[in-house]
């Protein structure tokens, strides 16, 4: 496509990022904070486990990640100590469970797959995991955590249901009927792992829940742009380090197409013209080039949304998600700034890093979603995601 063309559609996407911004200043929000259960709760200890076995599922969780989430074991490192154990366990089960359209022969075997994990869960937020290197790790975590903060703290059980539940539309690869729809499964996936993971900070606060939920749909949309080719030619490129998770978009069992389907016929985009062009298919990079857009969004309302904290301002606009259940929040209590609570749980936001590079490297390649060059790993992660931690900026 010309140069032109790339002026335009930048001229677009700031267009649309100032739109939303403009609407979102018209809105006030409060600085809010999810409320600690004032009863002491039972500790929960680890039934079972050894301190070598716990050892043993942390080695285990740890080389899958380095297997197939390399981005999210490099962002570890920006994880408060007391809480990496449960960020490693929590993103060893996201593979898992990412994994399972690829492992699964039926759709029935990966439904078993999936109640497995929910059972599995209960088991483990109870203190009794099953003998699976990722609920011992999991479980470890959550009793250190109980622990820590003298049983006030908790893990939603609801939050980690919704990250199961979510992938039953990736065994039989769905297609999304909107870009609300894919919104929808970005913010059950992806902001749902930022909500439990600044669950075991502890930090339960509406402003960190806010920008967690915008970064974790800007990640989400993008691992299923990133994705898009290997779902629609599965057995064409095999699983690599630096993939982030992309399998999360849907199994390896048929080729499909996982653009929301009213942004496809908007640009013209049909699924069989993909398969026979590739690239090339008509109206593809538009598609493409929209959904990208929504995620960039996304990142630059959280942008704004610093901005405005910093200065002393509300956020902007409400979060959307602060009337669902798990997200419960004392009005009373302010033990901290809407400002010191992001700078605290600025570690948790490091995914906005890499789901910024990845998408300035398509735009350099004009949107061309199927360029062997977007799934190779970023070389310049560790270097950007140190410099946005220690500037407290993306």
């Amino acid at each position: 496509m010309s140069m032109s063309k790339n002026v335009i559609r930048s001229g677009r996407i700031t267009q649309q990022s100032l739109f939303r911004c403009s609407i979102s200043r018209q809105r006030v929000q409060r600085s809010q904070e999810r409320h600690f259960s004032q009863s002491r709760a039972v500790a929960a200890p680890v039934t079972g486990a050894s301190e070598a076995e716990v050892q043993a599922a942390l080695k285990y969780c740890s080389n899958l990640l380095l297997q197939y989430d390399r981005p999210s074991y490099t962002l570890s490192t920006f994880i408060p100590r007391t809480a990496q154990t449960f960020y490693i366990a929590l993103r060893a089960l996201n593979v898992s469970l990412s994994l399972i359209p690829d492992t699964t022969s039926s759709h029935t075997i990966g439904l078993m797959r999936l109640q497995f994990w929910r059972d599995a869960m209960a088991k483990t937020l109870s203190g009794s995991p099953p003998k699976e290197p990722i609920a011992i790790l999991l479980a470890s975590a959550i009793s250190d955590l109980t622990e820590r903060t003298q049983g006030r703290a908790r893990i939603s059980k609801g939050w980690l249901n919704r990250m199961i539940n979510a992938r039953e539309q990736t065994l039989t690869n769905d297609p999304y009927p909107d870009i609300a729809a894919l919104e929808s499964y970005a913010e059950s996936t992806y902001s749902t792992l930022l909500y439990l993971t600044l669950s075991a900070l502890p930090m339960t606060s509406v402003t960190a829940d806010h920008v967690a939920s915008h970064i974790g749909k800007a990640a989400g949309i993008t691992a299923v742009l990133r994705g898009l080719p290997l779902v629609a030619f599965p057995g064409a490129s095999t699983q690599r380090p630096d993939q982030a998770g992309t399998t999360m978009a849907g199994g390896a069992k048929q080729g499909a197409v996982m653009l929301p389907l009213d942004v496809m016929a908007q640009a013209g985009v049909k699924e069989e013209e993909v398969f026979r062009l590739g690239s090339e298919a008509p109206g593809l990079r538009d598609a493409v080039f929209t959904v990208a857009t929504r995620a960039s969004d996304h990142l630059i309302t959280v942008q704004q949304m610093l901005s405005n904290i910093r200065a002393g301002q509300d956020a902007g606009h409400e979060f959307e998600h602060g009337h669902e259940e798990d997200h419960q929040y004392d009005f009373q209590s302010q033990n901290e700034t809407p400002l010191q609570e992001v700078n605290r749980a600025f570690g948790v936001f490091m995914p906005a890093v890499g789901t910024r590079l990845w998408l300035d490297r398509l735009e350099s390649h004009d949107f061309d979603i199927f360029q062997p060059e977007l799934l190779r790993s970023d070389w310049k992660l560790p270097w950007k995601a140190y410099m946005a931690f220690t500037r407290k900026t993306f």
